[in-house]
């Protein structure tokens, strides 16, 4: 029941209309409070979650679909229609609501407290701290300028607060928000994307500091007393947490083995403080949240912080937390905005704000002699708004510091400032990718006495020992040393904790933020190792790409063609199980690998690993117990060649047997037989060669060098084989001597041959080619590793020829990149973070 005053709405509840009894016994579940809020909550997650794909090709945050999603379901458009409103969303139902609510706010601060680390701020340096407050005091300004412009339409009680709410809502820039966006636009890893980011820290603790004050103020009606105890009360609580509170939990942490989950009493006893420091300081008049932010900062990084966050982030994130933006939805009336005046005021003040911190950018950037270009979009990436910002509204309406218009005018303005983010900096920032001209991007190209550049590519810490062995299989020497460039392939999701792998700080001593940061830390320093054990021989420098699965390959493509690299090594799609059979790991994973070898600008390599790792025990710095033995199955064609440029180069390793076996068509054989054939080169002799007779011509040379240059080496056998069809190549395949733990073959792309006419029609993986797939499925060998190789044929052998090794471009870049990456090297040691090696272009 409800009574409508000309200044209240009073609700009556009825504490025992919680569960219902069933329809059958003639009840409304939604009459009860129980049914009704998990149909709120899953209409609230369902209307989320088709706008966050609506929204997908335009790159917008998930904060703008989670508030759309409340104003959608709210009085602006559904609401409008009474029997919606008061059949899903009654008013008898907003107290459980915007309670569960509250605690999923509660918890979601406590996790941004845990995720935080405040050792940022001080490795951050002065010009992130320049672009924060450059940042922050003219927006700042201007929220207050507009705030007397409304308040002397709407005649507020309180006008200091009012002036302090408007003040840190335009002046606060979101961290998750923005660090989302700048993945999204492949900015994170660029000089300007660690300023952006380390700049939005500094703005969150800052509003954080602002809030409370605001809070404060706003529950005490400014009355200076009472907001003086109310700020002391505050500091005692912090301290409390800092020296009482910290030591106990560090007490905890000593008290639990290392490598030892965290006891059940434990995780319960902190989960219990969350809500008890959330308690304290509601009972202070800051505000819960507060209380759970700064518990959550006490926290140390390290297992315990790991443990709470993959216990909690998806429920709470994916959850509670939309109820939160939703509540903020459902309060927003644009109906009650009557006043076109007020409606240009909206306009007028979202254009001051964004250019406030455009401005502020752009005053920065100068001081530090930046680009223009950089200052401005370094001004418009700090206009993205998000959870902050939505508190600080949500408490100004709660406390009568805004009424229902400006309310709602301050919620349209933070989803049209954070929305017009992404479009206005792909508009103006477009980076200029460097121009990359290099002649060696195939294995087959390489100079034999210079050094090899390989990426190799890991999604988990169980893609590394193989690729560790197939590097050392590939023999680097001091002639000839390779380059890995390592690439931990980290999907972009809206957790901001996997954007804090970015600030990571391993080297430091510190335990690491979170599973990703875990991971990564694992795999590098399994490469670190190789490398210090390798000598001179092998140099590794790690990098991390966070992207959407869909564009992941562009990532790689772009580290790849930036480092010049000559190889890509990246895992199959799918892992081996204990019964030998191949399970499928991540579908998107097969995804990123297809994409790959339609748009990679050097050659690639899928791996498929069954257990390589395992085929020999030995240690990395002693070459000599290094024991593979490597079958080279060759039909003809670039990729074949690539195939057999990579044994050759392993044909050097003392500890590798290569065998190569050359499978030729019985007609070619019987033309061999019937007399000698003139060479497309005698000058006595016109001929026209089609392109498969150039590729078999190419294909011949390339076998003739590579016989005569293995004929004295033991470890190296050829054979041929002579076959008709697809059926007598499997045959001929699965005839070959099982010893070998390494199977290299060529995709086969755009070659086609009678050899392995059929092979397609039951393919289940085409990336992998007829013989690739063959080789790989689970019926054919179960200890066999298989590397299936496609060559870059994108130069083609006459631009090969005219990118002459010794043109001044090729040597200048050399001598750049050499000079650059052994820079990069230094720089790598000294800094104690793997942050630099965080790439998205």
């Amino acid at each position: 029941m409800t009574e409508q005053t000309a200044t209240t709405t009073i609700v009556c509840y009825a504490p025992t209309m919680i569960t219902t009894n069933g329809v059958w016994q003639g009840d409304d579940p939604l009459d009860y409070s129980l049914p009704l809020f998990i149909l709120q909550l899953t209409l609230v997650v369902v209307t989320t979650r088709i706008l966050v794909f609506v929204l997908k090709p335009l790159r917008q945050p998930r904060v703008i679909a989670e508030i759309l999603g409340g104003v959608i379901l709210g009085p602006s458009v559904l609401g409008r229609f009474k029997s919606f409103a008061n059949t899903i969303f009654p008013l008898r139902s907003v107290m459980v609501l915007e309670t569960m609510a509250n605690i999923g706010l509660l918890y979601f601060l406590f996790l941004i407290g845990v995720e935080m680390d405040l050792a940022v701020i001080r490795r951050t340096g002065r010009k992130a701290i320049s672009f924060a407050i450059g940042g922050m005091i003219l927006p700042f300004a201007i929220g207050c300028t507009f705030s007397l412009i409304i308040d002397k339409e709407h005649k507020f009680k309180h006008d200091a607060t009012f002036i302090l709410f408007m003040g840190v809502a335009l002046a606060v820039t979101a961290f998750p928000v923005l660090a989302r966006i700048l993945a999204e636009l492949k900015l994170i890893n660029t000089e300007m994307g660690r300023i952006a980011m380390s700049s939005a820290l500094v703005n969150d603790i800052c509003a954080w500091i602002l809030l409370a004050l605001a809070i404060a103020l706003a529950e005490t009606n400014a009355n200076s007393i009472t907001s003086l105890y109310v700020i002391l009360s505050s500091t005692a609580f912090v301290i409390i947490c800092i020296f009482v509170v910290r030591p106990i939990i560090m007490w905890m942490i000593r008290r639990t083995p290392e490598g030892e989950p965290f006891s059940d009493f434990y995780i319960c006893l902190i989960l219990t403080g969350v809500m008890i420091a959330g308690f304290v300081t509601d009972a202070i008049g800051t505000h819960s949240v507060f209380g759970a932010f700064v518990f959550g900062l006490i926290i140390p990084n390290g297992p315990l912080g790991v443990t709470l966050i993959e216990k909690l982030e998806d429920f709470v994130s994916g959850l509670l937390l939309p109820l939160f933006f939703a509540i903020s939805g459902l309060k927003t009336d644009v109906n009650k905005v009557e006043s076109y005046q007020t409606w240009l005021n909206l306009l007028v003040v979202i254009l001051l704000a964004c250019a406030g911190k455009v401005a502020g950018g752009v005053v920065v950037s100068y001081f530090y002699s930046m680009p223009l270009r950089e200052g401005i979009t370094l001004g418009l990436l700090m206009n993205a708004k998000g959870l902050v910002e939505m508190i600080v509204l949500n408490v100004g309406k709660d406390q009568k510091v805004l009424d229902d218009a400006s309310f709602s005018v301050m919620v349209v303005s933070a989803i049209l400032m954070t929305g017009i983010v992404t479009p206005l900096v792909t508009i103006v920032y477009r980076p200029a990718r460097r121009s990359v001209a290099y002649k060696r991007r195939t294995i087959q190209s390489a100079k034999p006495e210079a050094e090899l550049r390989i990426l190799t590519c890991i999604h988990t810490p169980r893609n590394v020992p193989t690729i560790i062995n197939l590097l050392e299989a590939s023999h680097p020497t001091k002639r000839s040393p390779l380059c890995v460039y390592v690439l931990h392939l980290v999907e972009l999701t809206g957790r901001a904790s996997a954007m804090l792998i970015v600030h990571s700080t391993r080297k430091s001593g510190r335990p690491a933020l979170n599973r990703t940061q875990a991971q990564s830390d694992h795999i590098i320093n399994a490469f670190e190792n190789y490398e210090q054990n390798a000598g001179s021989t092998v140099s590794v420098q790690p990098l991390t790409a966070i992207s959407p699965y869909s564009s992941m390959h562009e990532d790689i493509c772009s580290v790849a063609e930036d480092k010049r690299v000559a190889f890509i090594i990246i895992p199959f799609h799918k892992q081996q199980t204990v019964d030998g059979g191949m399970e499928l790991i991540n579908p998107a994973f097969r995804t990123i690998n297809q994409n790959l070898l339609a748009n990679a600008p050097c050659s690639v390599g899928i791996l498929v690993d069954r257990g390589l790792s395992g085929s020999s025990t030995r240690t990395i710095s002693n070459q000599a117990s290094v024991s593979h033995n490597v079958a080279v199955l060759f039909f003809g064609g670039p990729d074949d060649r690539e195939a057999l440029a990579y044994a050759w180069r392993m044909s050097d390793h003392p500890g590798i047997s290569i065998t190569v076996t050359h499978f030729r068509p019985m007609e070619e054989a019987s033309g061999m037989e019937g007399g000698p054939r003139h060479h497309p080169n005698d000058p006595g002799v016109l001929t026209v060669m089609t392109d498969t007779e150039k590729e078999k011509q190419l294909d011949e040379d390339y076998i003739r060098q590579f016989r005569m240059k293995a004929a004295n080496n033991e470890s190296v056998t050829y054979a041929e084989r002579l076959v008709n069809n697809g059926e007598e190549t499997v045959a001929a395949i699965r005839s070959i001597d099982s010893l070998h733990d390494l199977y290299i073959v060529g995709r086969g792309q755009g070659v086609i041959s009678p050899l392995t006419a059929g092979l397609t029609d039951w393919s289940e993986c085409p990336e992998l080619g007829a013989i690739g797939d063959l080789l790989a499925s689970s019926d054919f060998a179960a200890t066999v590793s298989v590397l299936v190789v496609q060559q870059y044929v994108g130069l083609g052998p006459s631009n090969e020829a005219l990118a002459s090794p010794d043109s001044p471009v090729e040597d200048q870049n050399e001598f750049s990149e050499h000079f650059n990456g052994g820079e990069n090297q230094m720089n790598r040691r000294q800094q104690p973070s793997m942050g630099q090696d965080v790439f998205n272009p």
